[in-house]
């Protein structure tokens, strides 16, 4: 069975752009798994501590056949490839990959949780999913578009596309 599954990525280390680019193609590179849509890239500030430079974020659709769980492997192991390290709750992290959603599952498991439980409360995340799918929803019923108008400012920024390298 094939499922479309969203995944949010962050970054503030380490070239935070070009991070996330480099991750878009290595999902798009996953087995059973095919990049549907990329998000515009967004800056924000940080979420609890503010001494770390503002991140990146941005989100991807992914088509997958891959069970929850062997994708969020997948997704751990891209972060390791990145240098991630688990230093501090809400630290600086050079990549940082979160299954948002997976179809209409909702997951409770000791090493997932899916919808992502601070979801509704992060515009970074929000507004990439709304820039792929406007009329997503969360599997109890609630709406991107409507989570989004009331939500936390955080600052967000779109940054502009990245330049085409030859």
């Amino acid at each position: 069975m094939t499922v479309v599954a969203y995944v949010g990525l962050g970054s503030n280390l380490q070239d935070p752009t070009a991070q996330l680019a480099r991750a878009v193609m290595e999902l798009a590179r996953l087995p059973e798994t095919t990049l549907q849509a990329q998000s515009p890239f967004y800056a924000s500030r940080p979420v609890g501590p503010q001494d770390q430079p503002d991140f990146v974020n941005g989100a991807v659709a992914l088509s997958t056949k891959l069970p929850a769980l062997q994708l969020l492997d997948h997704l751990q192991a891209i972060e390791q490839a990145h240098g991630r390290e688990r230093k501090q709750h809400w630290g600086p992290r050079t990549l940082d990959l979160d299954l948002l959603l997976y179809g209409q599952e909702a997951i409770t498991h000791e090493r997932l949780t899916v919808p992502h439980a601070e979801l509704p409360n992060r515009d970074f995340v929000l507004q990439p999913l709304l820039d792929l799918a406007p009329e997503l929803a969360l599997p109890d019923g609630r709406r991107i578009d409507q989570l989004r108008t009331q939500c936390p400012d955080n600052h967000l920024r779109k940054l502009p596309p990245l330049m085409q390298r030859d």
